[in-house]
């Protein structure tokens, strides 16, 4: 019970169930990610979109075509460029994740509650840590 391995799969489990009863029960946390990410920076295009919320191209594909059909991104070809395929937002889009943020930050708070702010940093150094010297490999 104390194998690191065991304890972030748990730790995704508890987050997962935060998720939906804080965050949403239709709009995942990638979903989350990508639609969180054209709010901070409009107009990407599906490559450089898919390096921001660490999601490979295939799942990219299948989480822009999730959004593209409930009409919260649209995407279109670079009229520069016909190989590049830029997403921005809708309307609706905007108002979801305009709505999602802040329950994004209460679910953050349960999810670290019990940790003090030195944890908290402590923590996100030490996830940090693990997630870039793996990803590099």
């Amino acid at each position: 019970m104390q194998h690191p391995g065991h304890l972030l799969r748990r730790a995704v489990q508890v987050m997962n169930q935060l998720w939906n009863e804080e965050v949403s029960h239709t709009i995942t946390s990638p979903q989350f990610a990508l639609l969180n990410a054209l709010y901070s920076e409009p107009n990407l295009d599906q490559r450089t979109l898919g390096q921001r919320v660490s999601l490979d191209r295939s799942t990219m594909t299948e989480v822009v075509s999730r959004l593209s059909t409930r009409g919260l991104i649209r995407s279109e070809r670079d009229t520069r460029d016909g190989r590049r395929k830029t997403i921005t937002l809708t309307p609706k889009g905007l108002h979801a994740v305009l709505q999602l943020i802040p329950r994004t930050h209460a679910m953050t708070r349960r999810l670290v509650g019990p940790l003090d702010q030195k944890q908290r940093d402590e923590l996100l150094c030490l996830l940090t840590k693990v997630v870039g010297a793996n990803e590099r490999r």
